[in-house]
Formats: C-alpha cells, sequence, structure tokens
C-alpha cells in the first residue's frame, strides 16, 4: 500500500435499493442538453487528438461551456418542416498556437461538432437545420507545465471532487438501460422513435413507475392511429426490457402529455425537442455514469468537455465511478459503494487530498474483514489514474 490519504468506512442510513422511495433520471441522446454534452465531449476529443498528432503532448483546453438555442418547426404527419434553425454555440478555451505554429482549434472543433450530430441526430440536416457556432478563447501554452509532461503525474488544476457508486440498484438499471435500448436496437427498427428520449423511474416500495418521454419522427407516422400504435409498442418494449432487471411490479407510461383529443402529441420533425422550445446546456443532464440520482451524492461539475488530463471535474468523476464499479465486482459482500475523491489544486491528481469510501454490507459481512481488499483496490485504480486520459481520448469512457 502507498501512502495515499484513503478511507474505508460504513455509510450512514439504509442503501438506496432498501428506501422506501427512490428517483432515477436519464437524458438521452438527442436531449438538448445531452446534444450538448456529446458535442462539447466529442470536440474535446478532437482537439486533443490534433494536440497528439501535431506535437505529440496534450495542450490546455476546455469545451464544456457549450450552450444550445432550439429552434422552430411544424412537424406534421407524414413529415413537416423546420422553420426556423437550432443554434448551437461551442464555447471554451482552447491553445491556439504552440511552438510557434497555429492550431486551426476552430475548424478542428466545427468539423467535430458537425460530425457528431450527423451521427447521432440521423433526422437533423445540419447544412440547414441547426447553425453549429465556434467561440474559443485563447488558451496558454505555458498551462501545460501542469499536464505532466516528461512522464510526471499532472497537477490538480482545481480544489474540487468527484462522486461515484456501485452496483446500479434495480431501478437504476432498467432505467439507463431504456434509453439505451430505445436509442439502440430498438430505434434500428423503428425509425419511427426519434432520439430525443427522457427516461424517470419511481421506485415506491416494491413498486417501479417508469415514465417515458420519447419524441416521435413525424416522416414515419402517417396519421393518428400510427402515432398511438408507436406509443403502445414503445410501452410494450419498455415493460418487457424492465423484467430483465427486476422481479417487482413496473409499470410504464409513455408520453404522458398528450392530449389525443386535442391533436396534442410528441410528434417532431427531427426526433429532437431542441427544434422546438427547449434550449440545452453542458453539465444540465446525466452525471458522469449516465444517470441523475438524487438519492446519491453527486457532483455539480459537468464532465463533458473539460480536458482529460489535469481537470478533476471530469477525471474524477469518472475515476470515481470506475473505482466503486471495480470494487463491487472484485470484493464479495459489497451491497452499496459511494466513491468520494477530492482534490487539491496544485497537487499530484494520483494523491487525493481524501478518497473517502463510504459501504454497506451484505448480511454476514463485516467491514472488517472487507477493509484492506477495497483499499488495495482504491489504491490501485488512483495509480493508474493517467489511464483516464487515454481511454477519454480513445472514446472508451461515456462522460454522459
Amino acid at each position: 500500500m502507498s501512502d495515499r490519504n484513503i478511507h474505508v468506512q460504513y455509510a450512514s442510513g439504509r442503501a438506496v435499493e432498501d428506501q422506501h422511495v427512490e428517483i432515477v433520471e436519464r437524458k438521452g441522446l438527442g436531449h438538448p442538453d445531452s446534444i450538448c454534452d456529446g458535442v462539447a465531449e466529442q470536440v474535446a476529443r478532437a482537439l486533443a487528438q490534433t494536440y497528439l498528432d501535431r506535437f505529440g503532448t496534450l495542450l490546455h483546453f476546455n469545451t464544456d461551456e457549450t450552450q444550445l438555442v432550439a429552434g422552430t418547426a411544424a412537424p406534421a404527419f407524414g413529415g413537416g418542416e423546420m422553420l426556423e434553425p437550432i443554434y448551437l454555440l461551442v464555447v471554451g478555451r482552447a491553445t491556439k498556437e504552440y511552438e510557434g505554429e497555429r492550431i486551426p482549434t476552430e475548424r478542428v472543433a466545427l468539423e467535430a461538432a458537425r460530425r457528431y450530430l450527423d451521427e447521432q441526430i440521423p433526422h437533423l440536416d445540419v447544412g440547414t437545420d441547426v447553425i453549429v457556432d465556434v467561440k474559443l478563447g485563447e488558451g496558454s501554452g505555458d498551462l501545460q507545465s501542469v499536464f505532466g509532461e516528461d512522464g510526471n503525474v499532472p497537477m490538480a488544476n482545481d480544489t474540487s471532487y468527484g462522486v461515484g457508486h456501485a452496483p446500479l440498484t434495480e431501478t437504476e438499471q432498467i432505467v439507463l438501460n431504456t434509453e439505451q435500448y430505445l436509442n439502440g436496437a430498438y430505434s434500428d427498427d423503428n425509425p419511427e422513435v426519434g432520439q430525443d428520449i427522457k427516461v424517470m423511474g419511481k421506485r415506491e416500495g416494491d413498486h417501479i413507475d417508469v415514465t417515458v418521454a420519447a419524441a416521435m419522427v413525424d416522416q414515419y407516422i402517417p396519421d393518428m392511429d400510427a402515432y398511438k400504435t408507436a406509443v403502445d409498442n414503445v410501452q410494450t418494449a419498455v415493460s418487457d426490457l424492465a423484467t430483465e432487471y427486476t422481479d417487482r411490479e413496473v409499470t410504464v407510461h409513455v408520453n404522458t402529455a398528450d392530449n389525443y383529443d386535442e391533436g396534442a402529441i410528441y410528434l417532431t420533425t427531427t426526433g429532437t425537442s431542441a427544434e422546438q422550445g427547449d434550449d440545452g446546456s453542458v453539465g444540465r443532464g446525466n452525471r458522469a455514469n449516465g444517470l441523475i440520482t438524487p438519492n446519491r451524492h453527486m457532483s455539480m461539475e459537468a464532465t463533458s468537455g473539460k480536458n482529460p488530463v489535469n481537470h478533476i471535474g471530469k477525471i474524477y468523476n469518472l475515476l470515481s465511478t470506475e473505482i466503486a464499479e471495480s470494487v463491487a465486482t472484485e470484493v464479495d459482500g459489497i451491497r452499496q459503494l459511494q466513491m468520494r475523491l477530492l482534490s487539491q489544486i496544485g497537487q499530484p491528481i494520483d494523491h487525493p487530498h481524501v478518497a473517502d469510501a463510504k459501504v454497506i454490507t451484505e448480511d454476514g459481512s463485516e467491514l472488517d474483514e472487507l477493509r484492506d481488499d477495497i483499499a488495495e483496490i482504491i489504491d490501485r485504480e488512483l495509480a493508474d489514474v493517467t489511464g483516464i486520459t487515454q481511454r477519454v481520448i480513445e472514446d472508451e469512457l461515456s462522460t454522459f
């Protein structure tokens, strides 16, 4: 064991799975906030790769202030149209000159943002339905000194913290996998379901309610009957999926704001509510593990778009989740683990100010018997903290 400041102690209170009320949310890929998260992160990866390709090292950048202003659309059965385009502004800082060479940061960012939108929101015409703008302030090459040159571990850029937990509860698994399924295999076979899918899970005792808001794409919906069928099919699909994660009773609700008598339904032209009225910002949606979990400790930091070298708001949220998942997988007897990592500005990121694990054990297991194993895993993962950087750049870790 190293000299890292690691604490492993019992958590106070009941495990989330045992609490009477649990609330869990996920905003899907096409939600305006998630669009901002996704674009910001894709631009960040593109900048990082550009710096590596040109100079063999990472330079200072952040793109975590990206904003979206909703457009105006006129959806209609069989296909409507966009009336006013969505406006997406990629905002941040970037190193634009290094060792005497100018770097086309705005062009790199613009290409990355457009490519991401093309891939993730296929019904959104990037040429006409959305205006993508880039405003990157100048980042200083002098900040390279904190990035861990010559193999040194980078120094924390801030005094901040990250939070992670494992294992996921049944409700958390249902919410996460519902959105991923609807935005994956299900939508491949049912293109009428757009990418803006929001899932809210509520468990009271042993009853789980899942509320799904699914944007329907008008060109695949010829009339109201087809719309109702699409909604019913989503309800059936989610109900079937939920049985894979729980034996509890599950009730699924889809597009509950619809009013069929008045013709008010969730019909879109592009598959996202960003086409009409819903703005977006980085960091207002899912946390680093892909969920919004008010029953858990959470960090308010925006993970997407931050540099993956020394920005604690990104690294420690991802690493805390990785540590929690590793401990829950490798150590028998863990019912719930909450991991918190606190940095101190200017100090090596592999030596946090404190690494604090709060544990609830299974019946028959005692923390005294597990503490050393847990601490060793935490120590091991911290020693490999710079591996997070490479995995982020290679798109192996999701930030939202």
